[in-house]
């Protein structure tokens, strides 16, 4: 299985580093049921993903503040103290990144992420580093699971589909990528990870 993997790549968000709106929220509301219902009132997610395709964050807040005046100054945190949303990297998974890249894997970044969220984040984090090239969903005005940003990752990095591992948390992420002919791990924990890397058969992981 292995000699027909050339490139492995990963998701971002949730696989290396966690990232959960209620982490920011949770200083502004009672409890985590109280966050749930401000997010799912100004229609957060779908809201949020629109920055991840492109959409600078001030005219994202703009227009959701304009919808919901109400809640200007909650919109507006999220901007502000985005990086309150994201948590310590996984040292786990990291650790399995860099058994990759010790074991001379080229590896890739392909993530739905804002540019600009993004840009904050990278000087702080080594081994974003390691990987060979990075697909930031919001340098491309095109999210996952969009065939688009998959075809985008194809061309950039110039293996084909069937020599590809892509590792990712979101279910229909990982359905496009199958489609399209790449080898896929959903990932839901680094042992689970782990495990999976070993029954591709991956040199350099360790049981």
């Amino acid at each position: 299985m292995t000699n027909s993997i050339h490139a492995i790549i990963f998701d971002l968000g949730n696989v290396l580093i966690g990232w959960d709106a209620h982490l920011l929220y949770k200083e502004y509301f009672p409890n985590r049921e109280s966050v749930d219902h401000f997010l799912e009132e100004v229609g957060f997610l779908e809201w949020n993903a629109k920055q991840d395709a492109g959409r600078p964050f001030a005219e994202g807040v703009e227009e959701l503040s304009n919808k919901f005046p109400h809640h200007a100054e909650l919109i507006q945190a999220y901007d502000t103290h985005w990086e309150k949303s994201i948590t310590e990297p996984y040292s786990e998974s990291v650790e399995i990144v860099r058994a990759l890249k010790d074991a001379g894997w080229a590896l890739y970044l392909l993530s739905n992420f804002s540019l600009e969220k993004y840009k904050l984040i990278e000087p702080k984090h080594s081994f974003l580093g390691w990987f060979k090239d990075k697909i930031i969903s919001g340098e491309h005005g095109t999210v996952k699971p969009e065939e688009k940003i998959f075809h985008i990752l194809i061309e950039r990095i110039g293996y084909k589909p069937e020599n590809c591992l892509f590792i990712d948390d979101s279910l229909p992420n990982i359905e496009t990528a199958q489609r399209l002919g790449f080898k896929t791990i959903h990932f839901n924990s680094p042992t689970q990870l782990k495990t999976q890397l070993l029954n591709f058969g991956i040199k350099g992981i360790q049981p």
